[in-house]
């Protein structure tokens, strides 16, 4: 990378190479390091907790998208569907139906992917992949009409081992490509992958990701 570059001009660069988008993890990050990224052209933007979304939306520009990409509780959901534009973290049958309530409330659609658990380790949230497609195959999201599925997101594990990120974002690719036939193969809207990190959005580009989240990059 350049030294005289900006890493958002750099990752700018390689997310239009590779016909991806880019989101601003911006967890813990004032308004003013937020700033900074907004002037150079940065408008999605991307927090892990719905507390600090609430919070720091208000006080950004209204042009911001905002993704929330943390495990999202039930009882927070009203307070953040005024603000957010993605849920990225759909992981549960009782958020979905949480999400579909608030929203069909409001008189609005909220925008999701189906988080899907690709690491190794217990920690990470996501579906179950075959738990996940039990539940499609009832016909479970007819049924929320304003929750509208845009895709997947997964998190591959926390390790040195490139190899092992790699199969595991090719899981996570093979999984959309499932789904998106099986499913939403009528759904234009069903088009996005959110996969990939500071550490490994390059192997997620390469591996098929249309979204990456990207925190300490950006930042540092």
């Amino acid at each position: 990378m350049p030294k005289t570059d900006h890493p958002y001009i750099y990752l700018n660069e390689r997310c239009r190479h590779y016909g991806a988008d880019l989101v601003a993890v911006s967890k813990t990050r004032t308004i003013e390091e937020m700033d900074v990224l907004y002037r150079m052209g940065q408008r999605v933007f991307a927090e892990n907790k719905a507390q600090e979304l609430i919070k720091k939306a208000p006080a950004m520009p209204s042009d911001i998208k905002w993704h929330l990409i943390g495990h999202l509780q039930t009882n927070k959901v009203r307070a953040i569907l005024p603000y957010v534009t993605c849920i990225q973290s759909l992981d549960r049958k009782s958020l979905w139906e949480k999400l579909q309530e608030e929203a069909s409330k409001s008189g609005k659609s909220i925008s999701c992917l189906l988080q899907i658990k690709i690491a190794a380790e217990e920690s990470k949230f996501g579906w179950i992949y075959s738990a996940l497609t039990e539940l499609l195959a009832s016909g479970i999201h007819h049924s929320f009409p304003n929750v509208v599925l845009e895709g997947v997101m997964g998190m591959a594990s926390f390790t040195d081992d490139m190899e092992q990120v790699r199969a595991e974002m090719k899981q996570l690719k093979f999984y959309f490509d499932q789904l998106q036939q099986t499913y939403f193969d009528r759904n234009p809207e069903f088009n996005t992958i959110s996969m990939g990190m500071s550490g490994d959005y390059q192997i997620a580009l390469e591996e098929g990701s249309t979204m990456i989240r990207v925190g300490s990059l950006l930042f540092s």
